[in-house]
């Protein structure tokens, strides 16, 4: 097993100390590079000395974004210990869940969510605690000589550096582990498809819990010596304040975020000529919503990705955007693909089947959960639960999430399909189809749609112009339209959310 000695901040420390690593948004608290690694020195020391801490031991964290969480991760690189970011906005409850499954020696957390830990806190259960107040006081204090260095603990590639706990919709959270050996490799990954280097700048708004807030373009920016400006939500109007403001030179958010930008006021007049392009994942981007950022002159570089493997695994040069639109793009350089059927035999012909993953951006599996990590793979392959297929040119197309797919007639219906062709009619601002239950063909679709601002749109506008482009079994026996559609805490399509409601 490979031993990774893996120390950015020392290394940047030596190379670009007096470069801005990391700026608050609001508080305007920054760290060089420099000043990053004595912290995160002096924490490592405070974790083994009064915490106890060993390489191996998970540190919970109940936090937004902030720059005691960019020293933490610079301790667990240099201890050898596990972050376990845990959602501010579960409630008390699971978030215990999560606490217990986990098991971690210390949780860190800010006062703002006393209220959602009390119980695990009055529970004697060893758990150490340890406040982000604390730990900037910690910070704070004068650097002395012994900040300057610290000896590593060496890890093993498969070490855990993060447990990420992905959505409990069907069932309870799994922690996926996310080893130094990803975080690697997701970085070369992720800096050879893009451009990312000591001069590049960007605004994060992804929440910390989440692979995205931290590995589509934090940790890689930390490992090439760039610019990170934190925020603590996302807000449309700040942020296209901040991407001028920050010369920002990339962006990543999903097409909701996009969308809300685009509508704010101010877009028109925004300066964003510094940036090379947004970072869009999720879900498929709208052509129409392609475009409009297109006009600023801002190229969208739409791309694939999952909690368990990379994240960063596909992209689409900002070239094809238009011309192979609603492609994620082709595998990044060190990620292998499989296109299989349901018999686990390769597809051909462009047909669609299950993608499957493999290579050093591929997680070892689920956190003390032998069952799902090996439903997960099968002959070293990761089971993404996604069904693409691959043109001639080799660029791939998420046709659904198996699991959204459903059964009408015998026929597999896949929404994504419909949403995108719904999607294309004048009025319609957002669509998201789920199956629901019929006596007679088992399921059928039904859209729920919300309409632009005064669209005069019926359903039987809807039912005529998907029967112009839909095979009859595709279109959706109802059409409901409401104000807005559930959102998850990455600003996806709450799918559940709408079956309970269907």
């Amino acid at each position: 097993m490979k031993i990774y000695q893996q120390d950015w901040m020392a290394k940047w420390a030596i190379y670009r100390p007096h470069k801005t690593a990391v700026k608050e948004q609001g508080t305007g608290r920054s760290l060089t590079y420099l000043e990053l690694n004595r912290c995160a020195n002096r924490t490592a020391c405070f974790l083994i000395n009064n915490f106890k801490i060993k390489k191996g031991d998970r540190i919970a964290i109940l936090a937004e974004n902030c720059l005691e969480y960019i020293v933490l991760f610079s301790a667990a690189q240099k201890t050898g210990a596990v972050l376990v970011p845990l959602n501010y906005r579960l409630a008390p409850a699971e978030i215990e869940y999560l606490i217990a499954d986990a098991k971690p020696k210390l949780l860190v957390y800010e006062n703002m969510f006393l209220g959602k830990i009390k119980g695990v806190l009055q529970k004697e259960n060893g758990l150490k605690k340890w406040t982000i107040k604390e730990l900037n006081k910690l910070c704070k204090k004068p650097f002395g000589t012994k900040d300057g260095f610290f000896e590593i603990n060496p890890v093993e590639e498969n070490d855990p550096i993060f447990i990420l706990y992905t959505s409990g919709t069907t069932g309870f959270p799994k922690g996926a582990i996310y080893s130094h050996k990803m975080l690697f490799w997701n970085s070369i990954n992720t800096a050879m498809s893009l451009v990312i280097n000591t001069e590049s700048r960007t605004v994060n708004c992804m929440p910390p819990f989440h692979t995205g807030g931290w590995n589509v373009l934090t940790t890689p920016f930390l490992h090439h010596g760039g610019y990170i400006c934190l925020m603590k939500n996302f807000d449309p109007k700040t942020v296209l304040v901040l991407l001028q403001k920050e010369k920002a030179s990339m962006f990543m958010g999903v097409p909701t975020m996009l969308k809300m930008m685009a509508d704010e006021p101010g877009f028109a007049e925004a300066d964003l000529s510094h940036l090379y392009y947004m970072i869009v994942g999720g879900e498929p981007m709208p052509i129409p919503l392609i475009e409009i950022w297109h006009r600023k002159n801002v190229p969208v570089r739409q791309g694939y990705g999952m909690t368990e493997v990379g994240p960063n695994l596909t992209s689409l040069h900002q070239d094809d955007a238009i011309r192979k639109k609603g492609s994620i793009g082709r595998p990044n350089f060190y990620v292998e693909i499989k296109i299989i059927d349901k018999n686990g035999n390769k597809v051909t012909g462009g047909e669609a089947g299950e993608l499957l993953l493999k290579g050093p951006m591929v997680t070892p599996g689920y956190w003390q959960n032998k069952p799902a990590t090996e439903k997960a793979f099968s002959d070293g392959w990761f089971h993404t639960g996604d069904m693409v297929r691959q043109d001639g040119e080799g660029y791939l197309y998420v046709v659904d999430r198996i699991k959204n797919m459903f059964i009408s007639g015998g026929e597999n219906i896949y929404p994504a399909e419909i949403e995108r062709v719904i999607l294309g009619h004048g009025a319609v601002s957002e669509v998201a189809v789920v199956g629901v239950p019929h006596e007679k063909w088992g399921e059928v679709g039904k859209a729920y749609i919300v309409k632009k601002t005064n669209a005069g749109l019926n359903k039987n506008d809807l039912m005529d112009f998907c029967k112009s482009k839909l095979a009859k079994f595709k279109v959706p026996k109802f059409f409901v339209f409401i104000n807005k559609l559930p959102k998850n805490d990455m600003g996806k399509i709450d799918r559940e959310a709408l079956k309970n409601w269907a």
